[in-house]
C-alpha cells in the first residue's frame, strides 16, 4: 500500500499523514477494496486549470480531478487537488478547511473505487459516500 503526497506551486502541507492513510485505506476497505498506490497532488488553481484543459477539454476551474489506474479490487491513481479552491469552496459552504479538504481527498477516493458523479443519481451517490466515509474519521 503506498500512498505518495506532492505539493506543487502551492504554499500547503498535509496535516496527520499517517491517520490520513489508515482513514483512507479504511475506506477503501469498506467498499471492498485496497490501496495499490494513491499520488495526492496539491496544486494552485492555475495548475488544475492547466491539466482540466489538456485532459478533460474544460475551461473551469474545479477542486479535484482524478486519474485512475485502478486494476482489480487494487484502487490506484493520480489525484490533483486544488487547494484555492478548497479554501473557496469551505467559506463558500461555511465548512473548516480541514473538513472540505477530507471531503475532496475521499471523493476522489471514492472515484478510485468506482462512484461517477456526472448524473444527478449518481452525484446525490456520491455524496452519500462522501458524507459517510467523512463519518469515519478519528482525527
Amino acid at each position: 500500500m503506498a500512498f505518495v503526497f506532492t505539493y506543487h506551486k502551492v504554499k500547503f502541507k498535509l496535516d496527520q499523514i499517517a491517520k490520513i492513510k489508515k482513514w483512507v485505506e479504511a475506506v477503501a476497505k469498506t467498499e471492498k477494496r485496497t490501496v495499490g498506490g494513491i499520488n495526492f497532488v496539491f496544486v494552485n488553481d492555475d495548475e488544475l486549470l492547466k491539466l482540466n484543459k489538456q485532459y478533460l477539454k474544460h475551461n473551469s476551474y474545479t477542486d479535484i480531478i482524478t486519474f485512475d489506474y485502478t486494476e482489480g479490487k487494487a484502487i490506484s491513481g493520480d489525484i490533483f487537488i486544488s487547494i484555492d479552491r478548497v479554501k473557496d469552496n469551505a467559506k463558500k459552504f461555511k465548512a473548516k478547511f480541514e473538513d472540505e479538504l477530507h471531503r475532496v481527498m475521499i471523493h476522489g477516493v471514492l472515484h478510485l473505487c468506482g462512484y461517477k458523479d456526472k448524473s444527478p443519481k449518481d452525484a446525490k451517490e456520491m455524496r452519500k459516500k462522501e458524507h459517510n466515509s467523512l463519518s469515519k474519521r478519528v482525527f
